[in-house]
């Protein structure tokens, strides 16, 4: 994999240009793409020629290239959202997020498959690790490119685990932010209250430079001291269809934290947490079949159907539903900040399992509760399966402690390298 905060120091230094890197992506690109299918559209020869604007090095970025999920809107490339209905669809502006990419010197190489409108059918892409396993999704693209070397940073989605979840199929770091700390205009909403921008890169520190480049903020780790954190065991409401490769990988994470000297406890999984894990799914629902009211009224033959089933039972979620779904979330929102005084982070499943086979793109069962409670995640790596497949175990901060969850998350695959 491409470590996006080596290529930045290498940039820095003068050791390497932008357009080398570029290079390097379309190497991997070339040996690889064939089999992944990240992409649904590239464009090496413009990257090229932008990556030798003057003083693109000096940007926060440093001409980095970066996959964008394609259900973000770009003015160069084709936005279709993983869907025939907006096949050749061309907008006339870039998604805040992108438009931000740019500013940061980011140089938009092209867009990673999504699966149709970020939902769960599953998208051509094969997973690099093993090419007839699922890369998970809906941001399978970004997730496979960054495994495969042919990116060092790109940019997905979350709605319930479409970030944490094929970061951990993949093997690679997925970032999902607090909610809006990355801007959604322009970006092809499923359900408002819950979409949620992230990230993919190689590892933790790769992840935070990205973060930290694009919004401006203190969030870079491999600058910090990292002390030893708090962290709190969440077996969560569903740990039972957790695969026993997957329960034992979250032992040895825990385990290998506090071999490293953090303080590692584990409360007993509170009621307010399942009552939310129930809400998401009236969340989501109800605002997805309003989101998507254009798509299911006028084009409802051009949707697969495991999407036009869900939006048909959809329609019988009420208001009323919906409106206690919502202040169920606020009271567990409440009650988590309380729960978490004396925790920095949670540590929990990623995923129920290694990536399942290519009919599905996996339950999001260890993410959704965590997108409705609107916290940073961090997909962790360095584990694996008795079949050499990775495992991810995930890191669960505070909401608006980003850089704290970044930190606790550096830690904890530090200690894991150090186990291994």
């Amino acid at each position: 994999m491409l470590s996006a905060l080596d290529l930045a120091r290498r940039i820095e230094s003068g050791e390497i240009t932008p357009a080398a890197v570029i290079d390097l992506c379309a190497q991997a690109i070339d040996a690889r793409e064939e089999e992944i299918q990240a992409f649904v559209s590239l464009d090496l020869a413009g990257a090229r020629r932008r990556a030798e604007a003057a003083g693109l090095a000096n940007r926060p970025l440093r001409g980095l290239p970066v996959g964008v999920k394609d259900i973000f809107d770009t003015a160069d490339f084709p936005t279709e959202y993983g869907t025939p209905i907006y096949a050749g669809n061309r907008p006339r502006g870039d998604a805040a997020l992108v438009a931000l990419i740019r500013r940061a010197g980011g140089i938009v190489l092209g867009k990673t498959v999504t699966t149709e409108l970020a939902f769960l059918n599953p998208s051509k892409t094969h997973n690099p690790h093993d090419a007839s396993r699922s890369p998970g999704g809906s941001s399978s693209g970004s997730a496979a490119a960054i495994a495969a070397g042919m990116l060092p940073i790109a940019v997905g989605s979350q709605t319930g685990g479409s970030v944490i979840r094929p970061a951990a199929y993949c093997g690679v770091t997925g970032f999902k932010p607090s909610y809006r700390l990355l801007p959604t205009p322009g970006l092809k909403h499923f359900a408002v209250y819950l979409d949620t921008a992230g990230l993919f890169a190689a590892g933790v520190a790769d992840v935070a430079f990205a973060a930290a480049a694009i919004t401006g903020r203190d969030l870079r780790v491999d600058r910090a001291t990292i002390a030893a954190p708090r962290i709190a065991i969440a077996r969560t409401n569903v740990w039972d269809q957790a695969s026993t490769d997957m329960q034992r990988a979250l032992d040895a994470a825990a385990n290998a934290a506090t071999a490293a000297g953090a303080r590692v406890t584990e409360p007993a999984w509170p009621a307010f947490l399942t009552d939310a894990f129930d809400a998401h799914a009236v969340i989501q629902d109800y605002e997805a079949f309003r989101v998507l009211a254009f798509e299911y009224d006028q084009h409802r033959e051009l949707l697969s159907p495991i999407l036009r089933d869900m939006l048909d039972k959809a329609a019988a979620v009420t208001a009323d539903d919906y409106d206690a779904a919502r202040r169920t979330t606020k009271r567990a929102r409440q009650a988590l900040a309380e729960f978490m005084g004396e925790i920095d982070a949670l540590l929990t499943p990623s995923a129920p399992s290694a990536a399942p086979r290519p009919d599905t793109t996996g339950p999001a069962i260890f993410n959704r509760v965590w997108t409705l409670m609107g916290t940073p995640c961090v997909n962790v790596t360095g584990l694996k399966d008795a079949s050499g497949l990775p495992l991810g175990v995930q890191i669960v901060g505070r909401f608006g402690r980003d850089h704290e969850a970044l930190l606790a998350a550096q830690f904890l695959e530090k200690a894991i390298k150090v186990a291994a």
